[in-house]
């Protein structure tokens, strides 16, 4: 069984479309969707640094676009028998399951970018990530420096969200058993309350679009349970904005489900190594440039024959 995810925010690095672009049709494909959505995702994608595509407003489309990019040119849709995506992937994975088109989930993630943008200047407010630790310890303790355990990411991995005097105090206060705290590179306390004003300008923008129930199981970070019809993946999309990310609960699910294969679309790294964690005895494949392609269509045509 095929899985395929797609990363959240955090995972761009300068220039990670590049290589991408020389594949037939790509530059063009990419070059509509900037218009489509006011975005030169192009510049973004090949030239920008690391601060220009840090902008939350940037960073999520770019990965969307990404996504949707790689799967196109992975081709192997017959295969997949699960999706999801981490955070901002969500969207990604929706359109893929045909539950909003290409354009809509752009144009969607434009507004879920931008709103979070806005909501994150309010207060200075970020990420980081612990290492190590257990959970209940972590949880207790991030509830008294007032800190929201923002994803949940299983293979003993928490990311607190808050403002920047708490993350300090975090850095300087580590629970029990934690042996690092790495600071993100994202510009907001996502999937917090401080997101709320994001959560009502999506909602607006939900109830104009045209919805299709998905076309493979999917995968919800909000609970880690299957989704079947395309009007909750939407609300779950909406509501996921100020609710935490419960990732290692979607690798739960996955793993009931009898998961044999998973392949992470650009960029990809970050599911895979929690998964080569999690998930014992699953292969792994990380797109990020096109020389990984033929990896993965050999891993997956390894499983389909077994």
């Amino acid at each position: 069984m095929l899985v395929l995810v797609a990363p959240g925010q955090g995972a761009q690095t300068p220039g990670f479309l590049t290589p991408w672009l020389d594949l037939p049709g790509a530059a063009d494909r990419l070059a509509d969707w900037s218009d489509a959505i006011g975005l030169d995702l192009v510049h973004f994608g090949t030239q920008a640094d690391a601060d220009a595509i840090r902008d939350t407003a940037v960073a999520q489309p770019l990965l969307v676009a990404a996504g949707l990019l790689t799967a196109a040119a992975l081709d192997v849709r017959a295969d997949v028998s699960v999706v999801a995506g981490h955070s901002v992937g969500e969207i990604t994975a929706a359109a893929y399951a045909g539950v909003l088109t290409e354009e809509a989930a752009l144009g969607f993630v434009r507004t879920r970018g931008l709103g979070m943008a806005q909501a994150a200047a309010v207060t200075e407010t970020g990420m980081a990530a612990l290492l190590g630790g257990d959970a209940e310890t972590v949880f207790a303790h991030l509830e008294r420096l007032g800190l929201t355990p923002a994803n949940v990411n299983g293979a003993g991995q928490v990311v607190a969200a808050g403002t920047a005097e708490q993350l300090a105090a975090l850095a300087e206060d580590k629970p029990e058993g934690v042996r690092r705290v790495v600071p993100l590179k994202v510009a907001g306390a996502f999937h917090t309350r401080h997101m709320a004003p994001a959560v009502a300008e999506l909602g607006k923008a939900a109830q104009d679009l045209v919805v299709s129930d998905p076309s493979v199981t999917y995968v919800s970070n909000a609970d880690g349970r299957t989704v079947a019809t395309g009007a909750e993946v939407v609300a779950r999309l909406v509501s996921q904005v100020s609710n935490p990310v419960r990732w290692d609960l979607c690798m739960e699910t996955f793993n009931e489900l009898g998961a044999t294969t998973l392949i992470e679309l650009c960029p990809g790294g970050t599911l895979t190594g929690l998964a080569k964690r999690a998930m014992p005895g699953v292969k792994t494949v990380a797109l990020k440039t096109p020389d990984d392609l033929d990896a993965a269509r050999a891993l997956i045509a390894e499983h389909a024959a077994r």
